[in-house]
């Protein structure tokens, strides 16, 4: 499954934002296979605050773990963004 994080829009600020997103796309998981990976693509994405990122790509990641894949990106406010996540909630994403 991949996810095209740019359908959220290409600010993404807020927490509230996030939850909201995350609510959202939750019916698309009932139908992936158990072993699927879940691919996150960041093209076309101005700006993304950790803060969403937390409420959507944190929970994301305690639910599916490594299977939980993000796209490289090229984008600073991305990758800062991850980085941030990462120390924050002592993970590592799977990045390729």
């Amino acid at each position: 499954m991949i996810i095209d994080i740019k359908k959220f829009g290409a600010i993404l600020t807020s927490r509230q934002l996030g939850k909201e997103a995350l609510a959202a796309y939750l019916p698309n998981f009932n139908s992936i296979f158990k072993e699927e990976n879940i691919y996150i693509n960041f093209d076309d994405i101005d700006v993304f605050s950790p803060s969403w990122g937390d409420e959507f790509l944190t929970v994301l990641y305690k639910k599916f773990g490594n299977r939980l894949i993000l796209k490289k990106s090229s984008n600073a406010s991305v990758n800062a963004s991850v980085e941030m996540l990462e120390e924050a909630n002592n993970i590592k994403f799977n990045i390729e």
